[in-house]
């Protein structure tokens, strides 16, 4: 799944391409906008909020209005010059193509889809909690947030976007690697909620602006992560294999040395 920092980077592809164009055709192809017609309206801005993306636009009239759009696992936006050739992903995965006299914007496996008035943007991201790359971030609210489910795994509670906006399961292992904290530790018992939610935002911070990720501080292949996409590997700090395992809906990474499990709480893990 796309996280925050890379929804952030999509959003800037499109506002550099469309920010301030004259949409001339809109061809939606999601039933709850096939009959939509863009044409005429004016993109204001693209922003991203968690992982949800944000275009925002004027109709002819002046009005303000949103289109939200989320990537979800596998979707992704796409900006072309005008008669470039649209490559990397089959047609039938279109959802949308926006045209304007400057480039073509398409939408790919989106989902969500949704055009409302800017002023209920509210309805569909106002249950997220603090964006880690917002500038509403508010670590204290966050960690408040966190606190509120303090029975639940700090693997599943740092992924539900409603605690905090834009960790998702790559940030999720490497910031839980990074302070020690197993997956399966209750929220409870971790030691320094403060410290994990500014690091978690220190790593999104510092990829943002490129498309590799990197919580290492290499970007050359196979030298970016500590844990994640890394099982059964060496871990990089004591050399104990790292484990992967489901916990809740997602697989997780960790190394079971450098993130060991109160004996009170240890499960049977395969």
């Amino acid at each position: 799944m796309p996280e925050g920092d890379t929804v952030w980077n999509t959003a800037r592809v499109l506002h550099r391409a469309l920010a301030g164009a004259r949409i001339t055709s809109s061809d939606f192809r999601v039933p709850q906008l096939a009959t939509t017609d863009l044409a005429g309206w004016t993109v204001g801005e693209s922003a991203s909020r968690g992982k949800h993306l944000l275009l925002r636009l004027t109709n002819p009239d002046g009005a303000p209005w949103t289109l939200h759009s989320h990537l979800r696992m596998d979707g992704a936006w796409r900006a072309y010059a005008p008669g470039e050739r649209w490559s990397g992903r089959p047609a039938h995965l279109i959802r949308v193509v926006l045209r304007s006299p400057g480039a073509v914007a398409v939408g790919y496996h989106l989902h969500d889809m949704a055009l409302v008035p800017t002023a209920e943007e509210d309805r569909l991201v106002g249950h997220l909690g603090p964006d880690l790359l917002g500038g509403d971030w508010d670590p204290a609210e966050a960690v408040r947030r966190l606190a509120d489910h303090g029975d639940q795994s700090i693997g599943e509670a740092l992924l539900d976007q409603r605690n905090l906006a834009g960790v998702g399961n790559l940030y999720k292992c490497e910031v839980l690697f990074l302070r020690g904290v197993s997956p399966w530790t209750p929220v409870a018992a971790v030691p320094d909620l403060p410290g994990l939610v500014t690091l978690a935002q220190r790593l999104l911070a510092a990829n943002r602006g490129r498309w590799t990720q990197s919580s290492t501080g290499s970007l050359h292949r196979g030298q970016t992560s500590y844990v994640y996409g890394r099982r059964a590997q060496p871990c990089r700090r004591c050399g104990t294999a790292i484990r992967k395992e489901e916990l809740g809906e997602r697989v997780t990474y960790w190394c079971p040395t450098c993130q060991p499990e109160n004996p009170a709480q240890k499960r049977t893990i395969g």
